[in-house]
């Protein structure tokens, strides 16, 4: 380090030590701080109305030294020796040295003697120590000073500037960029800077200093030959320098910080203007969605198949999957968004804001509460409609399988009734007429119970509204109709033959008893064949079982109706036996009845074939039910053990919101990996819906094994997200409100003590009696008077300005630090007006668009507008309404 560098010196220089040391005594150097050292003191002396023009020999009696530090300070020294004698001379350095000294400067190895002595190194030291403490040492840039600061400014100010990189004091500024970028930040008609180029030093360095002494009466401290000549220029000589700059543009600078204040306002006001925007906009999105929805599940018109009602099932399934998740996203977002433009309203000291009629958060829960009713309601009736529409479908088969049946057995029986063979038959086909009549009657009547059950099945498909119920019934009448027709027409062919069986006497014993076993057993048989035939819809493995059971029961009927079908074809065989031993004439027919042994034959044949596929079908239906109690043991597995876990999350969520610990941001840190656990829980409620999915396509609508439903466990998970997720919101805006207010985080913890003292119900929030309570804990004066009364109700439209009736931690601190923390107040905008206005009592529109950025310039002209300025000036803002302008006319 120079000799001559004072203690303070040593700490804005500590990095160029090592280079100063072995370049002290470089000629280009020395040329350099001469020169500019010169021009500095020339510029302050001429004040004075004087000059030097040789920096060791003019200081060295003192008086122009003396002389310079009364200009650069503004103070006046002690009187001056006039004598001509060296004694005279260092007495008048001494006072000099002395009032450095006495500006809190310690200098180091520089004494009187050398000055008068015309010491040039210890003179230039001295000379830059003045630099250093008048010029250098009082330029403060964001919390840095001297040459940091002075650095920090050129670096700013020349940042928008392409080529130009200020890093040092030395090889930085030898291209004269940074020196034109300097002028033309402030003063651009000076200088046209897209015209010079980086490879022309000496035209830059010139062209900055020529229009620097010319029009920002810096003078011409160095030549643009010194600097581009020299590998590294002095670095005392260039801060020197520009520190000229930096004290000719500090008008600038202030008008800068104002503008900036100003700024930040103005960015606010957008700000919380376009979270109001955005506010309405997503909440009436969500409303509008919520209102076309609703209709939607609100809709119950039936349809007659199975297929449209699953396709409804299908598209309520995409409703969940697909539609909603992304609106219960945006509506906690929406309460997100609107908690934090309250707090950031109240930090700024402005009034709550209260969204559009229709709009307000309660308004959006409302209508989502009746959202989630009418998607209740409609699940419930899709589930029904489709039992219904299972239940019709069986119904309907079964009646047109019992029709088809009966209608094939009735066909040609009236026919076979109207006949009239009786009377050209002899007496033993009397008889057998007789006998057939007989075996008619009593097939007629073990179709009674088929008749029965048609018209029954008729009555429910009306009963649970089938669509096609017209023909159903015209078909049932048809059949009813006809029975009864039947029942006439035999009544009336046994009192014929019976009128004529006196006249006859003999009949085949044989085939009359072959008449009587075959009929009874044929119509087993169709029974039987109905039955295997018959269709079944079962929902739990208890009633396959049962059915098998009973499956199982006829099976073991079969070798006796075997050894019943063996003894009615061995009377069928006797009977051709007598016929041909006799040779009897009987046209190969039974006279009794129709059925014949190839009949009973096939139709054994038939009921032996349907057997195994019954044993099929019930095996297949049971392996069905087994899958389907798997699967419904599967999701109560995972349901009883979700469910279970949701609610413990919840009851630890609100014990968390409750007793929280540490710093706000140790809470909030603690929230978010709480808040990162539960969301990685999502694939086990993924599972579940897919379990719940392939329960719903099973058709399976109970399940014993667990009490939740996946309806109770999407309501359970869409409260736990929206939960941590407020919680998390109002952590944060604590943080924000104790950062704006300054809050200690020892106030915080007591703020949450006394509130969580009162809070008995453990809700997170006070009632007005408990908050009343807690402010009389913390010192507030709030008596049961009238006046009491009154200042708490104005307390209670502070902290419940929607007037909820209960008061959340989050307007509890806001109300207490509202209550501590300073805000900004009308003298802070007022220095600002000052400074952009000047001298006069006004400011314009031009002058705003050229202090402020252009967005935000016309942001605050466009809030100026409707305030009317002086007369004599169109357009400008007095003081009263430039604050109005800002900030309303409420707040200032």
């Amino acid at each position: 380090m120079d000799h001559y560098d004072s203690q303070q010196t040593n700490d804005y220089m500590q990095p160029e030590e090592d280079w100063d040391r072995d370049l002290l005594l470089d000629p280009a150097w020395e040329k350099q701080q001469r020169k500019t050292f010169t021009a500095w003191c020339n510029s302050h002396l001429r004040k004075a109305g004087t000059q030097i023009e040789n920096i060791e020999e003019d200081f060295r009696d003192g008086l122009k030294l003396m002389l310079l530090l009364e200009v650069i300070s503004g103070e006046r020294l002690a009187k001056p020796e006039r004598g001509k004698m060296r004694v005279h001379k260092i007495s008048n350095v001494n006072k000099a040295l002395d009032f450095i000294a006495s500006k809190g400067v310690k200098l180091v190895s520089i004494g009187a003697e050398e000055i008068v002595d015309g010491n040039v190194k210890m003179t230039l030291g001295m000379i830059w120590t003045i630099i250093l403490r008048f010029a250098i040492q009082d330029i403060s840039v964001e919390e840095t000073s001297a040459k940091e600061g002075l650095l920090l400014w050129c670096q700013r100010k020349t940042a928008p500037y392409k080529n130009v990189n200020i890093q040092n004091f030395h090889i930085s500024w030898k291209d004269g960029l940074g020196f034109c970028a300097l002028i033309h930040r402030h003063r651009p008609e000076l200088i046209d800077y897209g015209k010079l180029r980086k490879d022309d030093p000496l035209t830059n360095l010139n062209t900055a200093f020529d229009v620097a002494e010319k029009f920002l009466d810096i003078p011409k401290m160095l030549d643009a030959e010194d600097i581009v000549g020299t590998a590294r220029p002095d670095e005392k000589a260039i801060m020197t320098y520009v520190s000229s700059f930096y004290h000719a543009f500090s008008g600038a600078q202030k008008a800068e910080t104002a503008a900036n204040r100003i700024c930040k306002v103005l960015a606010v006001n957008q700000e919380n203007e376009q979270l109001m925007e955005d506010y309405e906009k997503l909440a009436s999105d969500l409303l509008e969605w919520i209102r076309r929805t609703i209709p939607w599940l609100e809709n119950r018109a039936p349809e007659n198949t199975m297929q449209a009602m699953q396709q409804k099932l299908e598209d309520f399934r995409d409703y969940r999957r697909l539609h909603k998740p992304p609106k219960v996203q945006e509506k906690c977002q929406l309460e997100i968004n609107f908690n934090t433009l309250q707090t950031k309203l109240r930090l700024s000291n402005r009034p709550a804001f209260m969204p559009s009629e229709g709009r307000m958060v309660s308004d959006i829960n409302n209508a989502w509460g009746c959202l989630e009713q009418a998607e209740k309601g409609y699940e419930e009736w899709l589930l029904n409609e489709i039992r219904r529409l299972e239940r019709l479908d069986h119904l309907a088969e079964k009646f047109r399988q019992k029709a088809s049946i009966h209608e094939a057995w009735t066909d040609g029986k009236e026919a076979m009734l109207r006949q009239k063979d009786y009377e050209t038959a002899t007496l033993s086909e009397i008889k057998a007429l007789l006998k057939k009549h007989e075996a008619f009657e009593s097939d007629l009547a073990a179709h009674q119970d088929r008749v029965e059950q048609i018209a029954a099945i008729a009555q429910e498909l009306n009963e649970l509204d089938y669509y096609d119920s017209p023909s159903v019934n015209a078909r049932c009448q048809k059949i009813c109709d006809q029975w009864d027709n039947l029942g006439a027409l035999t009544q009336k062919r046994r009192e014929a033959l019976e009128r004529t069986e006196k006249l006859l006497e003999t009949i085949d014993q044989l085939y009359l008893e072959y008449a009587k076993r075959a009929a009874p057993f044929n119509n087993w048989m169709e029974g039987a064949m109905e039955d295997l035939q018959d269709t079944f819809i079962v929902h739990t493995i208890e009633e396959i079982q049962g059915l098998t059971t009973a499956h199982e029961q006829f099976k073991a009927t079969l070798p006796d109706a075997d050894k019943e079908r063996l003894a009615i074809l061995g009377i069928h065989n006797e009977v051709s036996k007598i016929v041909q031993t006799y040779h009897v004439n009987m046209a190969g027919t039974n006279p009794y009845t129709t059925i014949t042994p190839q009949e009973i034959n096939g139709k054994w044949d038939h009921v032996r074939q349907l057997v195994p596929r019954r044993d099929q079908a019930l095996t297949e239906e049971h392996a069905r039910q087994q899958h389907n109690e798997r699967l419904r043991k599967q999701f109560g597995a995972q349901a009883n053990v979700i469910g279970p876990w949701i609610q413990t999350k919840m009851e630890e969520i609100g014990r968390i919101s409750i007793e929280m610990h540490g710093t706000l941001e140790d809470q909030l840190s603690h929230l978010r990996q709480y808040e990162k656990s539960i969301v990685n829980y999502k694939p086990k409620i993924d599972m579940l819906e897919c379990d719940h999915q392939l329960i719903q396509e099973a058709l399976i609508f109970d399940n014993k094994h667990t009490n939740y439903t996946m309806e109770h466990i999407r309501v359970g998970w869409e409260q736990l997200l929206t939960t941590i997720a407020r919680t998390i919101n109002e952590v944060e805006n604590q943080i924000l409100t104790r950062d704006a207010k300054g809050i200690s985080q020892e106030q915080m913890n007591e703020f949450r003590a006394s509130f969580n003292h009162f809070d008995r119900d453990h809700s997170g929030t006070l009632g007005p009696e408990e908050f009343k309570a807690c402010l009389i804990s913390l010192g507030y004066d709030i008596g049961n008077d009238p006046q009491g009364e009154a200042e708490f109700a104005r307390i209670m439209s502070i902290v419940d300005p929607n007037r909820l009736g209960v008061v959340t931690f989050q307007a509890f601190i806001d109300f207490m630090s509202r209550e501590t923390a300073d805000t900004d107040t009308a003298d802070q905008v007022m220095a600002s007006f000052k400074i952009l206005a000047g001298d006069k009592n006004y400011i314009t529109a031009d002058e705003l668009r050229r202090e402020l950025p252009p967005d935000q310039a016309e942001y605050c002209i466009a809030r100026m507008a409707p305030y009317a300025g002086p007369d004599s000036v169109p357009g400008a803002l007095d003081y009263m309404s430039f604050s109005t302008a800002l900030y309303g006319e409420s707040d200032l």
